[in-house]
């Protein structure tokens, strides 16, 4: 949106900050600032039903944000060179349980959030080409390809979790 139409604000990444972290970190926790600024928007409304809520078989709102925050400390885990622990593993295995409540969902994203932002400011110093693994079977990327892919996939499931929150507001509507 054109920042000078009153009630706008430029995304994150036109904003001017974070000028102290290198360019690919800095993409990273701009678009995990503009991920929580649209999820608070779309999402945050729904109740704690609605948030667990699978509309047409759709993975609900409150998979979403538990993948998001799950996937960042596992993808974060592998840029750093090390494995997934077994509570890893379990979190993984529960990300679509119908048990969420709103309190525990935005305070397990916040933390996550904040905890990949810090963690981003340190692998942004690294060399983006030094390798790295993914997964059991070893699969080959890099420190700047597992940050990329923080990026696009937490926004990938945003962009879900925001079309399942307005299908729910429109469903509620009609009843």
């Amino acid at each position: 949106m054109p920042q000078d139409l009153p009630g706008t604000e430029a995304e994150p990444w036109l904003r001017g900050a974070l000028t102290e972290v290198l360019p690919v970190g800095r993409a990273v926790i701009h678009a995990l600032q503009l991920a929580d600024e649209d999820l608070q928007k779309w999402c945050a409304p729904l109740t704690d039903d609605e948030l667990n809520a699978r509309p047409y078989g759709l993975p609900s709102v409150a998979f979403h944000l538990r993948h998001i925050a799950r996937s960042l400390h596992r993808l974060l885990t592998y840029a750093e060179s090390a494995e997934l622990s077994d509570a890893q593993f379990a979190a993984l295995r529960s990300e679509a349980e119908p048990d969420a409540t709103h309190k525990d969902l935005f305070a397990e994203w916040t933390a996550s959030r904040e905890a990949t932002s810090r963690r981003v400011r340190i692998l942004a110093r690294l060399d983006p080409a030094q390798p790295r693994t993914v997964g059991r079977k070893a699969l080959p990327t890099t420190i700047g390809g597992l940050l990329v892919h923080i990026a696009d996939h937490t926004q990938r499931h945003v962009g879900q979790a925001i079309t399942t929150a307005k299908l729910l507001q429109a469903m509620r509507k009609n009843t």
